[in-house]
């Protein structure tokens, strides 16, 4: 891994490139020549340490993501509708979870291990996305919840598919596939419920009206306000920014909208004819960084749900952790069994 602490994209200034060891300004060099060239960086390439920190945090955050994320959901498969409804639920969740253990893998190979990305996750140091932290009052914000959420989460994630590092994209192209049934089975959820009667529809409505927001401000801050996105595109680990990825949702959710028959929380969304771009109203931006704070409706209950989860784990770990040192020694002695011989 890296020793130097370059941050840009960009060839190193020569000031930069002379306080390098040999070895460093190489691998500088062929780090900046793949990033012009729009290629990938894998994992026992050279690389910044400052990129290589950007992607810690930014796979780290999403693995949580998807962890945290499987809470609000999984509350709802005993009390989903019908058998079908339980098991396409179900289905769902477990995907979730996959889609952690991806990510996960592809965060180990900068050379941060899993138990130090779960340790900072249940110790509250690591953050996770914001959505999770909103309760999940009826059936119908199952709905809600794959085609604004997992809708948003499309909208962000393809373009990742992309990433200059490799085994990220990799990781997205799966989880992009299952991504876009998970905001499709939302979608007939609403839909079923719009068609249905005047408690269902009124019910729909609602979870789209609560969650129409938080599902804007899962792109982040806006662009003035992002500290790290300009740097994420320098190195093309990301490909548009928050606002951009915002307005592209904004219209996407405008279309859709009207083939459930539901209206969106929002009367001033319109389409910039100057600009070419959907604009949305105002959203509450100090919500978000309290919810990012910890101090959001449900923060503290997702974070002891996944520490008791985590304890109760403990016999499984241990277990593994066992059964690989008994099987390491088990090779061991047959592999000296064989060099004896």
């Amino acid at each position: 891994m890296a020793r130097n602490v370059q941050p840009a994209g960009q060839p190193a200034p020569q000031n930069a490139m002379e306080a390098l060891t040999p070895e460093d300004a190489a691998g500088q060099e062929n780090f900046d020549r793949i990033i012009a060239k729009d290629s990938r960086v894998e994992p026992k390439d050279w690389m910044p340490e400052a990129y290589r920190r950007s992607l810690v945090r930014q796979i780290s955050q999403h693995a949580h993501s998807e962890i945290i994320g499987m809470q609000p959901e999984a509350n709802w498969i005993t009390r989903a509708p019908s058998l079908k409804r339980k098991s396409i639920l179900m289905a769902k969740v477990q995907d979730e979870a996959g889609h952690g253990l991806y990510l996960y893998s592809a965060a180990e190979t900068l050379g941060t291990t899993r138990d130090e990305m779960m340790d900072a996750l249940v110790a509250g140091k690591a953050r996770y996305s914001s959505i999770f932290n909103y309760p999940t009052v009826t059936w119908a914000d199952m709905g809600a919840i794959g085609w604004m959420v997992d809708g948003a989460a499309i909208c962000n994630q393809v373009p990742l598919c992309r990433a200059s590092y490799g085994p990220y994209g990799r990781a997205m192209v799966r989880v992009c596939k299952e991504e876009s049934f998970h905001q499709r089975q939302g979608f007939e959820i609403l839909l079923e419920l719009a068609n249905g009667t005047p408690a269902q529809r009124a019910m729909a409505q609602d979870a789209v009206n609560r969650w129409y927001a938080p599902s804007l401000m899962m792109f982040g801050p806006p662009d003035d306000d992002s500290p790290n996105s300009k740097q994420s595109m320098a190195w093309n680990i990301k490909r548009f920014s928050n606002d951009e990825l915002r307005s592209r949702f904004v219209g996407m959710l405008a279309e859709q909208v009207k083939v459930l028959g539901l209206t969106l929380p929002d009367d001033e969304i319109r389409f910039n004819e100057d600009t070419k771009k959907w604009e949305h109203g105002p959203l509450d931006w100090e919500e978000f960084k309290e919810v990012l704070a910890g101090r959001g409706p449900c923060n503290a209950q997702r974070l002891e749900r996944r520490r008791s989860a985590h304890a109760d784990g403990a016999w499984v770990r241990e277990a593994a952790a066992a059964y690989a040192a008994k099987q390491a020694a088990k090779q061991s002695s047959t592999n000296a069994q064989k060099a004896a011989a």
